[in-house]
């Protein structure tokens, strides 16, 4: 049986696809793609009837410099909570968003974002990329109306304690439509 120059093709194919896929090497291609798709998809609101309300805000927390803290003393403002890891491309294409966010609005609303990865790496991550972000470790369960299978998962806490935003991929939390809201929600 006689190789074609189209089997020869299809199988460089198929060995690319597999390389992306399941391999070290596919995370910056795919880090790049989920960027693509950060910039064109802004998070949309949960409708009113349909949103949850975060009745525990008994959520410990620790920071990189060892500071325990816990959601319960932001409960009345303004939240964001991000939950991420440094392995997650979809996670990776949208810090440069939420650090754009966080430098015009850190100051107006809680940012919180849930590491979920080892201190070390995500350490060095935040130095190597230059990114300036309150970034946490959950020390106990985290509350039944933030919990998700799956990463990056971002909410946005109205001062009601109302999820108006549960977005569950990557997306462009830097848009205009994301800073309407947050002036919206601080506001109230």
């Amino acid at each position: 049986m006689k190789i074609t120059k189209e089997q020869i093709s299809n199988g460089i194919w198929i060995l690319a696809i597999v390389l992306v896929l399941f391999t070290p090497l596919g995370f910056y291609p795919r880090v790049w793609v989920n960027k693509i798709v950060a910039t064109v998809l802004s998070p949309s609101t949960v409708d009113k009837d349909e949103q949850a309300n975060l009745k525990n805000y008994n959520w410990d927390l620790i920071d990189l410099e060892g500071k325990q803290t816990n959601l319960q003393s932001r409960k009345g403002e303004v939240i964001l909570i991000n939950v991420w890891a440094t392995w997650c491309p979809p996670c990776v294409a949208e810090l440069p968003g939420f650090v754009e966010l966080y430098k015009d609005y850190g100051d107006k609303v809680t940012f919180v974002f849930v590491a979920n990865d080892e201190k070390q790496k995500v350490e060095t991550f935040l130095k190597k990329k230059g990114y300036d972000l309150p970034v946490y470790f959950q020390v106990s369960a985290t509350p039944k109306e933030l919990e998700s299978g799956s990463i990056p998962v971002t909410y946005i806490v109205d001062k009601q304690g109302n999820i108006v935003v549960d977005k569950t991929g990557a997306a462009n939390w830097n848009s205009d439509k994301t800073r309407a809201l947050l002036d919206k929600l601080i506001a109230e």
